[in-house]
């Protein structure tokens, strides 16, 4: 049996000096995120705190410096959230207050907000919580009344899961502020 012509091997060029994949070069980490690694650890937890009020979490996010980035600090402290026990979601709610309005608020929405979030806390023995990233402030109240109404009707289980990916979304908030 007879085959037909084949084309010719393909040949590379030989690589001149060249590496088959780039060098990746690593920037050096924002000044505020410099100070943070080099932070002494009380210090880092206390940092930590005021952006999640969780031992655990602020502990398993300190214990791991140095972060190269901020995307790194960001993704130790998803990482971090998603592991919250109960007990530590228990701690970190606890923690948590309603975000307060702006000065010009009508009385008649601190009326429904409060109301809301008095209902809300009978009910799931926490205080209601919400990441307002990319929420214009004008309508941060319509947005977390709304929330909070539409949140009511979860089962106590399914708002755990709810709260603690806010909780998670506002800790990486907190972050990038301090960043």
């Amino acid at each position: 049996m007879t085959r037909g012509s084949t084309l010719p091997a393909h040949r590379l060029p030989p690589l001149s000096g060249c590496l088959a994949i780039p060098a990746q070069t690593r920037t050096s980490p924002a000044p505020r995120l410099d100070g943070f690694n080099t932070a002494a650890a009380d210090e880092a937890h206390r940092t930590l705190l005021a952006c999640l009020r969780s031992l655990r979490w602020a502990r398993r996010i300190a214990d791991h410096r140095p972060y190269p980035t901020l995307d790194a600090l960001l993704a130790a402290s998803d990482e971090a959230a998603y592991d919250l026990s109960p007990g530590d979601l228990t701690e970190a709610l606890a923690a948590e207050c309603l975000p307060g309005l702006p000065e010009d608020a009508y009385g008649a929405a601190h009326m429904a907000l409060n109301a809301a979030h008095a209902a809300y806390e009978a009910r799931f023995g926490h205080a209601f919580v919400i990441c307002l990233d990319g929420v214009p402030q004008a309508e941060s109240p319509d947005y977390v009344l709304a929330g909070i109404r539409s949140r009511l009707t979860n089962d106590p289980e399914d708002e755990r899961v709810v709260a603690a990916e806010e909780l998670r979304r506002l800790a990486r908030q907190r972050l990038m502020q301090l960043a």
